[in-house]
């Protein structure tokens, strides 16, 4: 697939916006528009290119996800595709296919996260301790193993740097035991749920993580769901425990600066071309794997 355009921030002058680190978000009063930028960050730095079709990706598998999941209340009014919002039909070719139409929400402020299986910092935690965030759990597991069973491990949403994982017991009084005993409950049945359906189109959801807030008195699923940047998605066909697995993340991106005499902090280095298309095909690939089409890219 030839590289596409890259979109690194966009432009809709007149309206208030906040820059994430991959997301525009554009307040338009009784709504909001998010919009996947295809800028990138590992370790927390965001690198001077981008993605070829990263934002829109990770948009469409929000979508897909969004629309699979429709019993769960969640903020998706549309994807800006065909059309744009009322008044922004300037700005569609910036939008289309990377925006959604979203309601407005009181977000609650924990990230929800769900493991599924041992790895990342839960492994290192595990060989300390025998624990994963504070909860024991059997011995003899090996690296990137199945859990007995999927865990819920709250951590708070930090505005830079990295989330801190809590206790559940921490989170309770952050927030209120009802309140988060519906995230938990929540969170660990569409986890369940999009880890089978995604484990019969051939890719393990190893972990992921939720976020989640409030329309009035009702809990709604918001934000990013279950795409390569808040989960760890691995090929089913190269899953082997005891190593690290090959994903369909920017693994490959924090795998070549690894190389690198590079201190982790900003400004990041300029990533080579090999390492650019790389990565968009294999964001484009687990799109299609877990989707079942083919990425109508442009």
């Amino acid at each position: 697939m030839d590289v596409g355009k890259v979109i690194l921030q966009t432009n809709i002058p007149g309206i208030p916006v906040r820059r994430g680190k991959v997301r525009d978000i554009y307040d338009l009063g009784d709504k909001l528009l998010l919009v996947a930028t295809d800028r990138i960050s590992a370790f927390d730095v965001v690198m001077p290119n981008g993605i070829p079709y990263k934002g829109e990706v990770l948009t469409r598998i929000s979508h897909f996800w969004l629309r699979r999941f429709e019993s769960v209340p969640n903020h998706l009014i549309e994807l800006v595709e065909d059309r744009a919002p009322s008044g922004l039909e300037d700005y569609l070719d910036q939008l289309r296919g990377r925006a959604m139409l979203c309601r407005k929400a009181r977000v609650v402020p924990i990230e929800c996260v769900v493991r599924g299986y041992i790895t990342g910092s839960g492994w290192k935690e595990y060989q300390a301790g025998g624990t994963v965030c504070g909860i024991k759990l059997p011995a003899g597991l090996r690296q990137c193993d199945p859990l007995p069973e999927p865990i819920f491990t709250p951590a708070t949403k930090e505005e830079s740097g990295h989330d801190i994982n809590i206790s559940f017991e921490r989170a309770c009084e952050l927030v209120g035991r009802d309140v988060m005993t519906q995230l938990r409950d929540h969170s660990l049945m569409v986890y369940n749920e999009a880890a089978r359906y995604a484990r019969e189109r051939g890719v393990i959801i190893a972990d992921t993580k939720f976020e989640w807030g409030f329309e009035g008195d009702d809990l709604i699923l918001i934000d990013e769901v279950l795409t390569p940047d808040s989960s760890r998605f691995w090929p089913a066909d190269q899953y082997a425990p005891g190593r690290d697995q090959p994903s369909f993340d920017k693994q490959y991106v924090r795998n070549y600066l690894e190389t690198l005499n590079w201190n982790k902090t900003p400004p990041g280095p300029e990533l080579p071309p090999e390492v650019v298309q790389g990565t968009s095909q294999k964001y484009i690939e687990a799109y299609e794997r877990l989707t079942g089409e083919r990425f109508p890219a442009r």
